[in-house]
């Protein structure tokens, strides 16, 4: 059967902050010319914002150029940030210290970064944007010279065994002259750009760090709209890279996030776990005492910075957003960052359109991201996150070096290494002995799944797929006990063993699956590919 085809002259993949600002300022340049310019974004998610966590504290910066009067237009900016807090934690005390100046937060707004792609979403359908939510991208369209020609979305009803099921329904071409990706972190279409077009050859290796996060209701005594607090240190050990958020929004709400780096060693490590066994610390287990836990979630997140950037253009496209890694590690802020380098992509794509719909040759975006303001923050930012390979607390010195001393201007750069290959084997490793979750602070991941409104058809064939299944058991079961099992914050991955305790095989209970990514990333062998589930599966996060 051949597939329907849709035409336009820009194809955005992914309505994330990225890719909507992208969209619209598509739709500016081309009101501004008085051209017509067709733009269609596709995203994943069952609607805009049901795929998008983050903690978030926005910094308004590219909004207000996008959108100046975006306070009059509505925008879901509600809570500006009053206080900032870095705690360092031991497991009993709290010690309050200075606050970063990258983490000061003056200016910045606390909110839900769902609910802001939602209303960006209905500003770029006013300016003429269609916006197609479940519609999953899962595959690239190419030519026969190898320029990418669009991108065409997955089939609909295929069962688990391959076999089309009489629900079936193909994929749709979405044709284009200009193809931008912005599926976020390790976006599943933009891994096999890299790969394909080897456009990390000249780059260091991408790191990440998977966040864990609730949203509460708290107590309203306990409740101080516009309070920031981050903190480090325990339950983390010191050669561990990675700390907490607490953002009091409106409502009596509370934003909760752990967030540990992927260059973690111990394989018995659960990020999960992690979070749990920290909201038991005596300043944060009285913040939550008596509230009620009302959504879950978890994402990857890219931490590699400047100097893991990638090539940024291929023939017919480019990546923007979080899918390239413009997340600011030090600021842990990366939104105004992609709906920048968006906007930059969205001018040089514009550019290269010309009025009769040719397009000219490729070039110029990473150019123009160098001279923006993206390039300057990221680029004094470098070194910060890598330092702390050598620990916290050497890691922690040389941040205050570089700046209060170097002010981010050192003259050196300091390397990036990948995450999957720092892994240790399980008889170099203690077991980490998690806390039993009580059920009114702390938590099972299947009971946290189930409020993320998570969901995927039963009957499709796995979007976990492995490339050689046997690495499952002779590798990771046999020398790291299948760290999968722990790394995992849904519970998707399971070590099963017969009656009588003897061979062990691996289940994988795709359902359970939210998206985060993370198995993609820290698999030691790098034997696991995630990819897109049919349109609309995955988690619905109401608010996140």
């Amino acid at each position: 059967m051949q597939r329907e085809t849709m035409e336009y002259d820009v194809l955005i993949v992914g309505a994330g902050p990225s890719g909507l600002a992208a969209a619209i300022r598509l739709k500016q340049l081309a009101a501004a010319a008085g051209r017509e310019l067709a733009v269609c974004v596709i995203e994943k998610g069952s609607e805009v914002g049901a795929h998008i966590l983050s903690g978030a504290v926005f910094e308004p910066r590219a909004l207000d150029e996008l959108i100046p009067d975006w306070h009059a237009r509505g925008a879901p900016l509600k809570v500006p940030a009053t206080e900032d807090r870095f705690l360092l934690l031991t497991k009993t005390k709290a010690i309050r210290l200075p606050t970063p100046p990258q983490m000061k937060n003056h200016g910045n707004y606390i909110i839900s970064l769902g609910n802001l792609c939602r209303w960006l979403a209905g500003e770029a359908e006013a300016l003429g944007v269609e916006i197609y939510a479940g519609f999953a991208g899962a595959e690239i369209l190419y030519d026969d010279d190898g320029r990418i020609r669009g991108v065409a979305t997955g089939a609909m009803g295929i069962g688990k065994d391959g076999k089309r099921t009489e629900t079936y329904q193909d994929g749709v071409e979405l044709l284009a002259k200009e193809t931008l990706f912005a599926e976020g972190c390790r976006g599943s279409l933009t891994k096999t750009l890299i790969e394909r077009f080897d456009l990390a050859a000249k780059c260091d290796p991408q790191t990440y760090g998977i966040g864990v996060k609730e949203l509460w209701e708290v107590d309203p005594a306990k409740h101080h709209p516009g309070r920031v607090v981050h903190t480090i240190g325990w339950p983390l050990d010191s050669a561990t890279y990675g700390g907490s958020f607490l953002y009091h929004l409106e409502d009596n709400q509370v934003a909760l996030g752990f967030v540990v780096g992927l260059d973690y060693q111990n394989p018995y490590l659960s990020p999960f776990e992690e979070l749990q066994r920290f909201k038991t610390h005596p300043e944060i287990r009285r913040v939550f005492e008596g509230g009620r836990r009302v959504s879950y979630g978890a994402r990857a997140l890219n931490e590699g910075g400047f100097q893991s950037i990638p090539q940024l253009e291929i023939p017919g496209g480019c990546i923007i957003g979080c899918a390239a890694g413009f997340l600011n590690t030090p600021k842990i802020k990366g939104s105004h960052t992609a709906m920048k380098s968006g906007m930059v992509a969205a001018e040089t794509v514009f550019a290269r359109l010309d009025p009769a719909g040719a397009t000219q040759a490729a070039g110029g975006y990473r150019e123009a991201l160098a001279r923006s303001w993206v390039w300057d923050e990221l680029r004094l930012a470098r070194n910060i996150r890598p330092a702390f390979r050598w620990g916290l607390w050497a890691g922690l010195a040389y941040a205050a070096i570089d700046t209060y001393v170097f002010g981010g201007k050192a003259p050196w750069t300091l390397r990036n290494h990948a995450d999957h290959r720092q892994l240790k084997t399980k008889s170099e490793c203690a077991p980490i002995v998690y806390p039993k979750p009580d059920g009114k602070i702390t938590f099972d991941r299947l009971s946290s799944v189930f409020i993320s409104n998570t969901n995927h058809a039963e009957n499709q064939p796995p979007h976990l797929r492995l490339r050689d299944p046997s690495l499952a058991i002779s590798v990771n079961y046999a020398l790291y006990d299948s760290p999968e099992q722990r790394y995992c914050p849904a519970g998707v991955y399971e070590i099963l063993t017969d009656e009588a305790g003897g061979a062990a095989r691996l289940q994988i209970n795709a359902q359970n699956c939210v998206h985060c990514k993370t198995c993609d990333i820290k698999d030691p062998r790098q034997n696991i590919d995630w990819v897109v589930p049919e349109g609309g599966g995955g988690p619905n996060y109401p608010n996140m």
